[in-house]
């Protein structure tokens, strides 16, 4: 797929977009229904209608005449995906985005993440299918999501994503992406976290990758102690200390003024964990993790090409998050690679090509091809008794 954008012709159009879409779409493994006359491009194709749009699957079957006459034949198909090979197939086409279009000779900022996709029903094999966030869209349950990120203004991709019960270390789900970080030929300068990944086993993975940046959680006397101060200053901590799993590390703690920011003023101190990072002050690492931000604007994007669904399992909510994470990934490889003009010192990011555009151009590439009606039922009634057109 992606050996066709390295000679672009004139232009790139919706068809072309539609096109490169379902083959990312159609490489990853789906087993399909034994006997069934439906093939898998139709099931990705009212998929990705479904995503683009952000609607349902069962309002995309409603409304068109060449998909199958019900979602659940849908969602049948693609309960035969297997997770695992899922998993690993997405994260394959993720790596092969990165290495495509990142610059080897560079090295980069990675932002590990929780992704968080709010759930307002029940779960349905096992309760730790569902994890607990603070309340958003009226819950505070959710399924979840660990992801990598690479900071870049022009090609800001998704690196790997995996998904994560409430049972489980969330080192673990951050082995697992880092995992495929590692496997990357993709230098990373500095890892950077929220407050969230404030945990022993989670630093001491992250540090064996690059070095790390995130906030430590004020708990303690200790901490509270090195903490109180009116200067920032380099310090070491240890978490445990004095326990088998004593963990310490380089503890910058940094002060700085709220000057009627956001209606605050005086001075706030806040400390990161900062490993590897003790040749800058901590005035420049409080700086770094800053640039973290980044990600919520990027996490915004892929949210306008994800399906919504009602339905409790997890792999088909899994199937749709992916599905927005490849979309967008691919929107930024056309857009760097095709449209994006070469200039001194990169090439000009044309800020028109945005993906609300590409989706809206899959949208309605895909509306003709699968045969949408744009029809709406009437009242059956018409004008009450005693209406009418005037008459001279």
């Amino acid at each position: 797929m992606l050996e066709e954008l390295t000679e672009p012709d004139g232009q790139i159009s919706a068809a072309k977009m539609e096109t490169l879409s379902l083959e990312l779409l159609s490489s990853l493994p789906m087993e399909g229904v034994e006997g069934s006359p439906l093939d898998a491009d139709i099931i990705w194709k009212t998929v990705e209608r479904a995503a683009t749009d952000t609607t349902s699957v069962h309002h995309v079957v409603e409304h068109t005449d060449q998909t199958p006459n019900d979602d659940e034949t849908v969602m049948d198909w693609l309960r035969t995906i297997d997770s695992e090979a899922l998993e690993d197939a997405v994260n394959d086409r993720l790596a092969e985005h990165a290495t495509t279009i990142l610059d080897p000779e560079r090295s980069r900022i990675v932002i590990i993440d929780f992704v968080d996709n709010p759930y307002h029903g029940t779960y349905l094999n096992e309760p730790s299918e569902i994890c607990s966030m603070k309340a958003r869209d009226g819950t505070t349950n959710c399924h979840r999501y660990c992801t990598a990120f690479v900071l870049d203004t022009n090609k800001p991709l998704t690196l790997a994503i995996t998904p994560v019960t409430s049972d489980e270390d969330a080192a673990n789900a951050v082995g697992r992406v880092l995992d495929r970080v590692d496997q990357l030929s993709v230098e990373v300068d500095a890892l950077l976290a929220d407050r969230g990944y404030y945990q022993e086993r989670v630093i001491r993975r992250a540090r064996s990758t690059a070095p790390v940046v995130l906030p430590v959680v004020k708990k303690g006397e200790r901490l509270r102690e090195q903490l109180d101060t009116h200067a920032s200053y380099w310090t070491e901590y240890a978490m445990y200390k004095g326990k088998d799993r004593e963990l310490e590390f380089p503890h910058a703690v940094c002060v700085s003024y709220q000057n009627g920011d956001r209606d605050k003023n005086g001075e706030v101190v806040r400390g990161y964990v900062a490993c590897d990072l003790t040749d800058r002050t901590p005035k420049q690492v409080e700086a770094l993790y800053h640039k973290r931000s980044a990600i919520e604007t990027s996490y915004r994007t892929y949210r306008e090409a994800r399906a919504v669904t009602a339905a409790p399992n997890p792999l088909i909510r899994f199937i749709f998050v992916v599905v927005s994470f490849l979309l967008r990934n691919l929107w930024l490889v056309v857009r760097w690679t095709v449209v994006a003009r070469p200039q001194k010192g990169g090439r000009d990011r044309p800020t028109g090509f945005t993906f609300e555009l590409v989706c809206g151009w899959i949208r309605d590439h895909l509306s003709a091809a699968l045969g949408w009606q744009y029809t709406w039922e009437t009242n059956g009634v018409g004008l009450p008794p005693g209406y009418g057109s005037a008459t001279a």
